[in-house]
Order: C-alpha cells, then sequence, then structure tokens
C-alpha cells in the first residue's frame, strides 16, 4: 500500500523533475545494456560520450565481440574500471551471440546471468528497454530513500524491498528517475542543499542535521 507520506513525496518530485527519464542515450535494448555497465562508478554524461564512440564502432552484440577486450577496452578509456568492464562486456556479447541469438532477453534470470549484470542493472534495462516496472536502486535511489524516510533500509537489496512495499508497482519505473533526479540535483551525497528542499520540512536526514 503506498502511503500518504509517499504519495505526497512523489507529488512533490513529480512537480520538480517534469521531465525525468532515463539519462542514458540508447537506441535498443543493447545499446541501454552496454551504457548501464559502464556507468557503473561513471556519470551518465561521461557515459554517453563514450557509447556515442563505442556504438559508431559495433552497434550489435557480434559486432562488439568481435573487438575483442583490448578493442573495447581502447573505445571506453576514461571510463572508471575500464579493464573490468571491457572483459564483462565482450563476454556478454558473447553470451547474447551463442545463447540469445544475439537478443537481449527481457527476464530477470537471464539479464543477471550474463557477466557484469546484477540486480540493478538488470531492473534499469527491464523498466526503460521492455517498459516493465522495476525499482534500480543506485546510489542516489538509496541515498535519497533513505534520507526522506521512504525506507530504512543499510542495503540496496533492503530499499528495493521497502520501495516496492511503499509504492505501488505501476509507479515504480517512474519514481526510481524521480529520486535519482533528486539526488543528482538537490539531494547531493556531500553537500545536500537542505535550504532549496521543499521536502526539508518532512525529511528524516535535514530533521537529524537540524539538531546538530
Amino acid at each position: 500500500m503506498e502511503t500518504v507520506e509517499t504519495k505526497d513525496i512523489l507529488d512533490v518530485l513529480t512537480k520538480l523533475y517534469p521531465n525525468a527519464a532515463c539519462a542514458l542515450e540508447h537506441r535498443n535494448p543493447f545499446e541501454l545494456l552496454i551504457a548501464t555497465i559502464l556507468s557503473a562508478q561513471c556519470t551518465d554524461q561521461r557515459v554517453n560520450q563514450i557509447t556515442r564512440r563505442l556504438f559508431a564502432e559495433a552497434a550489435s552484440p557480434r559486432a562488439m565481440a568481435a573487438l575483442g577486450v583490448d578493442g573495447v577496452r581502447e573505445l571506453i578509456h576514461g571510463c572508471g574500471l575500464h579493464n573490468n568492464k571491457a572483459a564483462n562486456i565482450v563476454a556478454t556479447c558473447r553470451q547474447l551471440v551463442e545463447k540469445h541469438q544475439g537478443e537481449v532477453p527481457s527476464s530477470r534470470e537471464e539479464l543477471e546471468a550474463l557477466p557484469g549484470v546484477g540486480r540493478k542493472t538488470a531492473n534499469v534495462v527491464l523498466s526503460n528497454a521492455f517498459g516493465l516496472p522495476a525499482i534500480a536502486v543506485d546510489t542516489h535511489v538509496f541515498r535519497v530513500a533513505n534520507r526522506i524516510g521512504i525506507s530504512v533500509a543499510s542495503t540496496p537489496e533492503k530499499t528495493e524491498e521497502q520501495l516496492m512495499q511503499a509504492i505501488p508497482q505501476e509507479h515504480w519505473s517512474h519514481s526510481h528517475h524521480l529520486l535519482i533526479f533528486h539526488g543528482r540535483n538537490l539531494c547531493k551525497a556531500r553537500k545536500p542543499q537542505c535550504d532549496q528542499c521543499p521536502l526539508a520540512e518532512g525529511c528524516k536526514y535535514n530533521a537529524q542535521e537540524s539538531v546538530r
């Protein structure tokens, strides 16, 4: 059940971020999958710069696998953890070709079986590429949800569970984007701009900071 408090929070965020949506540039599920793998410890803006040149060279699993780890590594250089990401991307592309006829699967189990794909990445792809309800808990969602008080959890997994309970399923995907936008714009990790936040009055984090 959605609590009144949660509904009010999401209503405020919807007005604050009317254009909240996936910021990773992509034209199909494959491009979103690769972009999401690259997004770990890297900004979406930087990922978009990298994927423009990467997909210009290889826009399919078969073409990406043909580049090999060295070829992919060279094209994604400048992205955090590029050595591991290059290896995972090539391994994933080979698996897509060998097991899925070059198509990105639309089931969580099959997505999470791909190298370098965890629950968060799978949720991003399920939600944005296939339109399936999912909440991908990245660092922004984890931080904002627990600061505001929609969730009270110590892990992304628990946060996802609590958000799924607090928010109706039809709003999961959009709520995920709202929380990300708020984390990037106001509820920042090091210097949250509580004085500008329309949620500050009822925010658990702000209340704690105010009494210090």
